[in-house]
């Protein structure tokens, strides 16, 4: 059992796994079928076209061939049951694939995208019904009862899929048949929200949807004109408002690949290397353990964009590592934990919240990876820096030498891995969009793996090395002419690896990356549909309107007030929900408040999107914390308690960025760019300075232990800072200069005397 307990995943308690037996296999499938669903409609890749415009003489497309191959492989199906060989597997993956294809050559071209969320929905209704049905049901009846709520679930998708065209005509007059499947797809969100994620977002969901229907009995200002049960339900179910508004178009598109790209560079090997090189930089330095856990949290930021999967992925070597040299359990945890969420804001592949955040503004992607990318770094450094004074305040020394890797050995050995995120980086800031950059970013993993497994059969290592020399040259080549040309060297090199050694084994590595990316955007997908029900409420009623203009009048004397307001708003939205429902519902609350106080739309959304990865740090209800307290082997809530100090410089951050935008690299109008960019200098300069600050009064020690007047200077300067007024910042430049002068001069006069 505790073995077993180990393998939960914490953000929905079920494990890593799709069950034993039939029912594990079947449900295996069924994810394999959802992400190869996903992957397909999010290239857009155009099925039913004649391949090279039909330059072949006849007009074989790629949907054509994909029937041929399912067809072929029918075949070797009948032909190994007459030989007696077991092709149960075979036949499940076969029909899963098949019905896959079977729902996207239903519509010419591209599959309409209200088609595709709804059917994205199925499918999560669908693999969390297995899922619960094969982890947690107890009996026969309950398994197959969950079977069927997920299966209904399914079905909901596909009354979408089967009727889109006439439900557009009725649009504003559903039927009966109409409003009961609507109906049944809340309460089916609903019960799936509720067993695998608990009930806080559903009571939040429940809320605004009672408010739909009951609000008009509310007292002024709080209540609206009525809406009747058809209306609502239409309203939350059907077209782009409710439950398949943005935040589950982004899901299904923009999250969901990415998540598949995190999981195809796991199989690859890339926490393995960037644990090498977070050893060999920082491994041996004070308090080594705990700095490699920061960095090589930030390295997997970078490609996650999960504080809980980063907790457990990373966690699982730096927590004992920690431990084992001084830190205390409750310290170690916090360490990773406070590590780990970081990479929510860690550019290039942040948090499931930046795809958000890039839709609802209507901006390039670029631009949130550009107002996130100092705030990120100086959230790590402040992380590094508490670790660093931790170490010197309890004496605690790095790794020996000889225990560590190579950074440089292990660049030189697997730099390929790094490839498919520099081609990322580099389409992101080139202009690509999100969508187009992860696709190409997936296929090129996918590329590297089965590649991977060809190479292995090259003896010689100077042929080696111009084969992975012509596979990049084809790449670029591909990517030059196409992304379906990827695509189609990647399927390529997948059949010549299935005819290599070990060929077949890397196969079965991408496919348990296709089943893996389905299962971990379980959460995250849930939890997109199910805001929607709230954000329905706001574009229904105009409830939003009333929280705004109360922020508004508060920060009409006070803006700090309104920045406070927001953030405890958010703290207590994320002790009960995830990141992205806590984003959406503060943002479309506060962010429209605080632009009317002057704040920059994204710097306000941003502010939101940094307390609501808080919120996973905060006790009682610590995401991050209790996902470390199994390792850790310590008490969620003390590790939350560690945590919270860790991150204690974080939190001044968002203040700074608000009071001045230049540190989310903001351009104020009526600055020229050399005075843009001198701004921007003095904002890092003043924020790491703050932070700090922050970091030694929270942890007690710079050059040495530091008393309680230090402590309180060095929070008093570090609040002048976080202030930005021409008169606050000299003072606290003032403060710092003497916290700093006093504390040296007293240690250094204390260190002769002791000696």
């Amino acid at each position: 059992m505790a073995g077993q307990a180990e393998l939960q995943n914490p953000e929905h308690g079920l494990p890593e796994s799709f069950g034993a037996g039939l029912a594990g296999r079947v449900l295996f499938w069924i994810a394999v079928a959802f992400s190869v669903f996903q992957i397909v409609t999010a290239f857009g890749v155009p099925l039913d076209r004649p391949l090279l415009g039909g330059a072949l003489g006849v007009a074989v497309t790629p949907m054509r061939l994909a029937y041929a191959a399912l067809a072929v492989w029918a075949v070797w199906l009948v032909i190994g049951a007459s030989r007696g060989r077991s092709v149960v597997d075979g036949a499940i993956a076969l029909v899963a694939l098949a019905a896959v294809a079977g729902l996207i050559d239903a519509f010419a071209g591209a599959l309409p995208s209200q088609v595709v969320r709804a059917l994205h929905v199925g499918f999560l209704g669908l693999v969390a019904g297995g899922m619960l049905a094969n982890h947690r049901a107890h009996t026969r009846i309950g398994r197959i009862l969950t079977w069927v709520c997920g299966a209904a679930a399914f079905g909901v998708g596909l009354y979408q899929w089967a009727f889109y065209e006439p439900l557009l005509l009725r649009a504003g007059y559903p039927t009966e048949l109409d409003l009961a499947v609507g109906s049944v797809a809340i309460l089916l969100l609903f019960f799936f929200v509720w067993r695998i994620m608990g009930p806080a977002l559903v009571i939040v969901a429940g809320l605004f949807l009672a408010y739909c229907l009951f609000g008009q009995h509310l007292p002024a200002p709080f209540d609206h004109r009525g809406y009747p049960f058809e209306q609502v339900i239409e309203h939350m179910t059907y077209g782009t408002e409710g439950i398949y508004g943005v935040a589950t178009y982004v899901s299904a598109t923009y999250i969901f690949l990415f998540i598949l790209f995190g999981a195809f560079l796991e199989r690859a090997g890339m926490i393995g290397l960037f644990t090498d090189i977070a050893m060999g930089l920082f491994g041996g330095a004070r308090g080594g353990p705990a700095k490699v856990a920061v960095f090589s949290s930030a390295l997997m930021g970078t490609i996650s964009g999960s504080g809980v999967a980063n907790v457990v992925s990373t966690g699982q070597f730096t927590i004992p590592l920690m431990k084992r040299f001084g830190y205390r359990p409750a310290f170690a945890g916090g360490v990773e934990a406070t590590a780990s969420m970081g990479g929510q804001i860690m550019p290039p592949v942040m948090g499931a919240v930046a795809f958000i955040m890039a839709e609802t503004l209507d901006v390039a992607y670029v631009e949130v990876v550009k107002a996130a990318i100092i705030p990120a770094v100086l959230y790590y450094a402040s992380a590094f820096l508490a670790v660093h004074l931790e170490a010197g305040k309890r004496g605690l020394s790095g790794l020996p030498r000889a225990e560590l890797p190579s950074a440089g050995q292990a660049v030189r050995e697997k730099w390929h891995l790094i490839l498919p995120l520099a081609a990322l980086v580099y389409l992101l800031f080139a202009g690509y969009t999100p969508l187009f950059a992860g696709s190409v970013g997936l296929a090129l993993t996918a590329l590297l793996i089965l590649a991977g497994s060809v190479a292995l059969g090259i003896g010689a290592q100077a042929v080696r090395l111009i084969f992975w020399v012509g596979v990049g040259l084809l790449a670029a080549a591909a990517l030059w002419l196409g992304v379906t040309l990827v695509l189609g060297l990647v399927v390529v090199v997948a059949i010549v690896s299935a005819l290599t050694r070990g060929g077949r084994e890397t196969l079965a590595v991408c496919r348990q990356a296709l089943a893996d990316g389905a299962r971990q955007a379980l959460p995250v997908g849930l939890a997109c549909a199910s805001v929607g029900i709230v954000i329905g409420t706001m574009t229904l009623t105009g409830i939003g309107t009333i929280f705004g203009s109360w922020v508004v009048s508060v920060g009409e004397s006070s803006l700090i007030l309104s920045l406070v307001l927001t953030m405890i708003v958010s703290l207590i939205l994320g002790m009960g929900i995830p990141t992205i429902p806590n984003y959406i519902i503060t943002s479309s609350l506060a962010a429209p408040a605080l632009l009317d106080l002057g704040v920059p739309l994204i710097v306000s959304h941003m502010f939101v999107f940094y307390f609501g990865i808080m919120a996973d740090l905060t006790p009682p209800v610590a995401l991050a914390c209790f996902a470390a307290s199994p390792i850790a082997k310590e008490s969620g809530f003390r590790i939350s308690m560690q945590a919270m100090k860790i991150a204690l410089p974080g939190f001044v951050i968002p203040y700074m960025a608000v009071y001045d935008p230049a540190l989310m690299v903001q351009q104020v109008g009526g600055v020229s760019d050399i005075g843009f960019a001198l701004d921007v200098a003095f904002m890092i300069l003043k924020a790491a300075l703050a932070v700090g600050l922050w970091g030694a009064a929270a942890v007690g020690y710079l050059r040495g232990a530091m008393l309680g007047w230090e402590r309180l200077l060095a929070v008093a300067a570090a609040v002048s800072l976080v202030v930005a007024s021409p008169i606050t910042d000299p003072i606290g430049f003032a403060l710092a200069a003497l916290v700093f002068g006093l504390h040296w001069w007293r240690v250094g006069r204390a260190a002769p005397a002791a000696a």
